[in-house]
């Protein structure tokens, strides 16, 4: 493509783009495509013959936006919400146009450097300690995989040569209610699903710190070596609050290696009145935070700080020859020796580029209207007959339920109520909301983190849960 046709295709994109992020409640949240629609409309081969960038686009517009689930849509309630804001888009342009690999300091000094800047602003504002160093990886699974290896290096270094062949049993703990990447890090480090212990949490779905020094305790009494426990800052289904403190103190008493998962509301720790819901986070090995979650960094970033990345790179540095370099030995951080990739993307950029954009006090008036407007719709829940919140609100997330005043249904049929009703609701194309199961219950998940949410969107989830159960309930009586 030659200079003028990518200054015209790109002015062209610019303004496709600053369109779409004013104007994305025009399209439905979530796709009306059924699976296969996406590859029935497009060529089985590859074009023998270049296109022309003019169909290739007519293309996507015809074919790939109708089929887009629009997490840009202010009315995105699911799973975490998140925001490509424009300084985070405009960044990605100028990485994908520079087109770092930043696997040594050669290879990309600005790309090296950029990240500890970035991370280390990011650091001060959540208030951790300068011994944290920072990487940045893809996402929370891959930083949590990488903490998990580090434990394993850390307590068993032979492993690292030999394998597990000849250890012992090994456990890593987490809450009932932890993330699923911690399973997956467990499977993929073969300690064996088995290796993982799910610690019994309380009312509030927090992991009990009692049940965990008693799993510890038993464990080793029975020749288990206890390897890793892993504590959560907002869990994924009720965005719940581990016992940080009294977990990094059984860490730190039994020689066990402590990773944060803060990966959705680590950023919170911005906020002076939720600095006390991170007492004790500092005392951990490690830590997760995802600024593409709620720090309007577009996917993918995820911030992974530790204290003892000597040990991380321990686990995972192997400099062939041809990677080698003088600057190494004049102080120079290469970022392939602090994980399992070899190739490292300019991710740095978007986050300083946000940081500096919307700067601390945008992003704290921002978090903290998103925490408003979940409390708001928490009271509507909770003063509604209809209704029920099954979890406490510390963040931005409430779950809850239909529950019909005078509904005499099994508890099966209340969920199969529910699922009803979230279909119906999404099957507007207005909003999305996802679900969970709190104590074997179909739960319902509003979650606000969108920049351009606003009370209006909150208002509008809320009337059409009101305008659907009203029309289910009537059906069911």
């Amino acid at each position: 493509m030659d200079p003028s046709s990518f200054r015209r295709h790109g002015y062209a994109l610019v303004e496709w783009i600053a369109e779409y992020l004013a104007g994305s409640e025009r399209y439905p949240v979530l796709p009306r495509v059924a699976p296969g629609d996406v590859r029935r409309a497009l060529p089985a081969t590859a074009p023998e013959r270049g296109e022309p960038f003019e169909a290739i686009f007519a293309d996507f517009e015809r074919v790939l936006v109708p089929a887009l689930t629009h997490w840009n849509h202010p009315g995105f309630f699911g799973y975490f919400a998140i925001t490509a804001s424009a300084p985070g888009v405009l960044a990605e342009f100028l990485a994908a146009a520079l087109n770092q690999q930043a696997m040594l300091w050669r290879t990309s000094p600005a790309a090296t450097e950029l990240e500890d800047v970035a991370l280390g602003w990011l650091r001060g504002l959540l208030g951790l300690p300068d011994s944290f160093e920072g990487v940045i990886y893809d996402t929370a699974s891959i930083a949590s995989l990488h903490a998990l290896a580090a434990a394993r290096h850390a307590a068993l270094p032979q492993t690292r040569e030999t394998g597990l062949a000849g250890c012992p049993p090994l456990r890593v703990y987490c809450s009932e209610h932890a993330h699923s990447s911690v399973d997956k890090a467990v499977i993929l480090l073969g300690l064996g699903h088995r290796a993982l212990r799910h610690v019994p949490a309380d009312d509030e779905f927090r992991m009990r710190a009692d049940a965990l020094g008693d799993a510890l305790a038993e464990d080793r009494a029975a020749g288990i070596t206890p390897l890793a426990v892993v504590a959560t800052i907002g869990t994924t289904s009720t965005t719940s609050v581990d016992p940080v403190r009294a977990v990094a103190d059984l860490c730190r008493r039994e020689g066990v290696w402590l990773h944060v998962d803060a990966a959705y509301a680590g950023v919170t720790a911005m906020l002076p009145g939720y600095r006390p819901r991170f007492d004790g986070w500092e005392q951990a090995d490690s830590i997760v935070v995802n600024p593409h979650k709620w720090l309007f960094v577009p996917f993918d970033l995820s911030a992974f700080y530790c204290r003892r990345m000597d040990v991380v790179r321990q686990a995972f540095s192997l400099v062939p020859e041809y990677l080698q370099t003088a600057e190494a030995s004049r102080g120079a951080r290469n970022l392939m020796d602090t994980g399992i990739q070899l190739g490292r993307r300019f991710r740095a950029l978007k986050l300083w580029m946000v940081l500096r954009h919307v700067g601390a006090e945008g992003i704290r008036a921002a978090l903290a209207e998103h925490i408003r407007l979940a409390q708001l719709f928490a009271g509507w829940v909770d003063a509604d007959p209809d209704f029920e919140r099954l979890a406490p609100v510390p963040f931005s997330v409430v779950c809850f339920r239909a529950r019909p005043h005078g509904f005499r249904g099994t508890a099966a049929e209340l969920d199969a109520l529910n699922a009803q009703l979230l279909d119906a609701v999404n099957a507007t194309g207005e909003v999305f909301l996802s679900h969970t199961r709190l104590n074997d219950r179909f739960v319902l998940r509003l979650a606000v983190g969108h920049l351009r949410t606003t009370e209006v969107h909150v208002a509008r989830a809320w009337a059409l849960l009101k305008r659907h159960i009203a029309q289910l309930a009537t059906s069911i009586r």
